[in-house]
């Protein structure tokens, strides 16, 4: 029997059976024997009397008299044993009042304990008790949980979720989903002050069972459509619940209460979107997909602002883009916005907007870009149609395959590029842009690019584009400068041209390259853009020359070379682009003094041997061979050649006394005075042994150009033994052997034939290769199947080979 001023000190915390027994045991006033049954042993309910007067639970007796029949004995009272005339049961009001009344004010004074008891300074066993006194009350009676509410608990409940002990909390929070199941009243205590907040906070707790215990609970409190705005603007609570539905280490239970928690979140708007936000964009797909008009419109529009990632990005266009292009096609003005922002959105990945190109974005979008009069889209939206359409340019789709309008056209059909040339030239900045980048993307696809050109070609739209580098936006700017430098390889002479007058474009390009803010993407288009224009165009040349280009570019490239720009990964096409630039002036040597002026001053064969050793960029090694052979070709017309002294009197009147003249310090090749700086002399700067190391490279382009470069030393106008000694002593002999015995490409193969007879006049080496059936072969193969002239070349080549003079041992280890 328990006192007045606390709970049974023998309670079993650890039993969870037949719990409301043991708080009928747990009384306050003393228990009367004629309340027990004597077959339960457990306070009478509905208790029944038999005609002996006895008196039992009435299911308990029920039970004993079906077991007689059962069993074939006799009907007797279970208490005397002895047989009864019948199994009437007449039910005992008086007694049953009797015992209810008692426990009325047993459950009135054991309420008063628990109001008493649920305070964070008591027994942390007494505060248990209480809750589960609750929990017995609700679940015994669900009118009770209005007694419950009216003594005032449930704060009282509330604030045990401050509780330091784990299991109070998690008691606490049980008691609390009891109590609130299917009880509307009880959920609109809940919902006033800071309770919803501290359950979210239990959430993110350590302990996985009270993690299970607030989920349960938000779940049977998201039951209430009021409550869902509740607990959505709690700040991170459905951050959380969607990170514990895709949780490895939660429970399956507590993920599932979570993900119906969520379900049910989902019938408020607001949490709708901020679940998207979090990445659990189901329900956002789902209305937008089956909603009424109005909540697809707040949907499209809601999803045109998402940061989406690109796996989101993929599914999000495939389960929702038709529907959205369908709103794009016919919804009204306000729609038409909201799902055009979504599609901007979900297009700038290149698998999702593989997958609009599919669902058929681009008809609608062609239309809504060139549509004009009363039905054509604001200008605002004709922009984002066409960052759409820049956005699905890039994804390296076949264009051609796809059908744009009423007469089959596609995207590189004249007409639709001529009208996209059109809009371009009558629309403002921004649109302008979007649309120059549309351009951009078809002319980076080789498959589309001739297309392209040719309309444009066709258009007489060259002067329109080049204009756009001088425009005052970057992004414009930039836009056109890359679509120049697209062009370039296919209209190089036309953009040439167009570059060469006075309206500035030349410069405006000039002064992006040279300005010193790092290396940005504008500098590296427009570096490309002239690099790729045609380098033997003198007048281009000259006018780059008479506004100080080159003096940019070669400080420029100096500054990367010693490392003031790195990491930027604009770096190296920023870099080819300057050195090819750069190459230019070699190209012009011949025809413009002011390019030897400009070599000789900043030592421009020097520089270039140096980038001969920029491993790893193949380019710039390429471009530098190609100089240095430019630069090798002037030498033997800027050598100076040595002045004979003036014989004297004596050897005047006798020419028997004279002895020849001896001069040294002359260049062996060039039978000049020589150097790097003066004559761009490859001897004088040692660049063969550099020339020559290049000759394995593994891309071609390089070998062939070094092997070009190396060539110049047995070029006519030259001393080509001493040439042919210069490349013994580089140990340059061989290689170039190995590059005719290696046939890579029919240039290649040109280049090493010429050199190789050029080789073969000394024959001391004519003697050596003479013995290698290898060169023989390849010598014989080349003039089987080379062109005219190459085949001339290695007829030389062989009869060089055929002469076998008695000398041996000049030229050791070739073969």
């Amino acid at each position: 029997m328990a006192g007045s001023g606390s709970w049974d000190g023998n309670y079993d915390f650890s039993s969870q059976s037949d719990e409301s027994h043991q708080f009928e045991r747990l009384h306050i006033e003393p228990i009367y024997d004629a309340f027990i049954c004597p077959l339960t042993k457990q306070i009478m309910r509905d208790p029944v009397t038999l005609e002996n007067g006895q008196t039992f639970e009435r299911e308990a007796i029920e039970k004993w008299f079906k077991e007689c029949r059962e069993s074939g004995r006799k009907l007797v009272c279970p208490l005397t044993l002895k047989e009864l005339r019948c199994t009437d049961l007449n039910p005992s009001i008086a007694l049953r009042n009797t015992i209810e009344e008692w426990n009325a004010r047993n459950e009135a004074a054991q309420l008063d304990m628990a109001h008493r008891t649920l305070s964070l300074g008591s027994a942390e066993n007494d505060i248990l008790l209480a809750l589960r006194f609750v929990q017995h009350l609700c679940l015994k009676n669900e009118s009770n949980k209005h007694v419950i509410r009216n003594a005032e608990l449930i704060p009282m409940i509330v604030d045990m979720l401050k509780s330091s002990s784990r299991r109070v909390r998690c008691k606490a929070l049980e008691t609390l989903r009891i109590v609130a199941k299917e009880d509307p009243d009880t959920k609109e205590i809940m919902a006033e002050g800071d309770t919803v907040r501290t359950i979210v906070k239990l959430l993110s707790h350590e302990q996985s069972k009270e993690r299970e215990e607030a989920v349960s609970l938000l779940f049977e409190l998201s039951k209430s459509e009021s409550l869902c705005e509740k607990i959505g603007s709690i700040n991170g609570a459905i951050l959380i619940l969607v990170g514990m539905t895709s949780s490895k280490s939660e429970n399956l239970l507590t993920v599932e209460k979570a993900d119906k928690t969520l379900e049910n979140l989902a019938k408020c708007e607001n949490n709708i979107r901020q679940m998207a936000e979090n990445g659990r964009l189901q329900p956002l797909l789902s209305e937008l997909l089956e909603g009424p008009p109005e909540t697809k419109l707040s949907m499209a529009a809601y999803l045109g602002e998402l940061v989406l990632n690109n796996d989101v990005k993929v599914f999000v266009a495939r389960t929702a883009g038709s529907s959205l292009i369908n709103i794009m096609k016919s919804g009204n003005i306000q729609s038409r916005e909201a799902a055009l922002k979504a599609l901007n959105q979900i297009s700038s990945f290149e698998a999702s907007a593989k997958v609009l190109i599919e669902a058929g974005i681009l008809p609608p979008l062609v239309k809504d870009l060139f549509t004009v009069g009363t039905s054509q889209l604001p200008m605002k939206l004709k922009e984002v149609s066409a960052t759409i359409l820049a956005n699905v340019v890039i994804s390296g789709y076949d264009f051609d395959s796809v059908s744009v309008g009423p007469d089959q056209q596609t995207l590189v059909s004249e007409e639709i590029v001529h009208n996209l040339l059109h809009l371009i030239s009558n629309t403002g900045p921004a649109i302008e842009c979007k649309l120059l980048q549309v351009l951009v993307g078809l002319t980076s696809s080789s498959t589309t690019v001739i297309s392209v050109v040719a309309a444009i070609k066709s258009s007489g739209a060259t002067i329109s584009l080049i204009q756009f580098i001088e425009a005052p936006q970057k992004d414009l700017r930039v836009a056109s400068i890359k679509l120049l430098q697209n062009l370039s390889p296919y209209m190089g002479q036309e953009l040439a041209d167009a570059l060469r007058g006075t309206a500035g474009q030349l410069n405006t390009l000039i002064k992006v390259i040279a300005e010193n803010i790092g290396i940005t993407e504008e500098q590296a288009a427009a570096v490309g853009l002239l690099a790729d224009l045609p380098e033997r165009d003198m007048g281009l040349t000259r006018q780059m020359l008479d506004e100080n280009a080159f003096q940019s570019i070669i400080s420029r490239i100096i500054g990367i070379r010693q490392g003031e720009t790195r990491g930027n990964r604009f770096v190296t096409p920023y870099l080819e682009g300057l050195v090819q630039v750069l190459s230019r002036i070699t190209f012009v040597l011949g025809d413009e003094p002011d390019a030897i002026v400009l070599c000789r001053d900043h030592n421009l064969a020097a520089l270039f041997i140096e980038l001969l050793q920029t491993n790893g960029l193949d380019n710039v090694q390429r471009v530098s061979a190609i100089a240095l052979e430019n630069l090798s070709q002037e030498s033997k017309n800027l050598t100076k050649l040595p002045e004979l002294p003036k014989p004297g009197f004596c050897v005047s009147v006798f020419p028997c006394l004279s002895k020849p003249a001896v001069i040294t310090g002359l260049c062996k090749i060039h039978r000049g005075h020589c150097t790097l700086r003066e004559s761009f002399c490859l001897l004088e700067g040692q660049a063969v042994e550099k020339l020559v190391a290049l000759l394995d490279h593994t891309n071609g382009k390089v070998v062939e150009a070094s092997l070009a470069a190396l060539s110049t030393l047995l070029d006519d106008g030259v001393d080509i033994e001493q040439g042919v000694t210069a490349l013994c002593e580089a140990e340059g002999i061989k290689p170039i052997l190995d590059v005719l015995l290696e046939k890579r490409t029919e240039n290649l193969q040109r280049r090493a034939v010429w050199a190789v007879e050029r080789i073969l006049r000394t024959d001391e080496i004519a003697y050596e290769i003479s013995g290698d059936q290898n060169v023989s072969t390849a010598l014989v193969d080349a003039f089987q199947h080379g062109d005219y002239q190459t085949r001339q070349i290695a007829e030389r080549a062989l009869k060089h080979v055929d002469k076998i003079p008695n000398f041996s041992g000049v030229f050791p280890n070739v073969g």
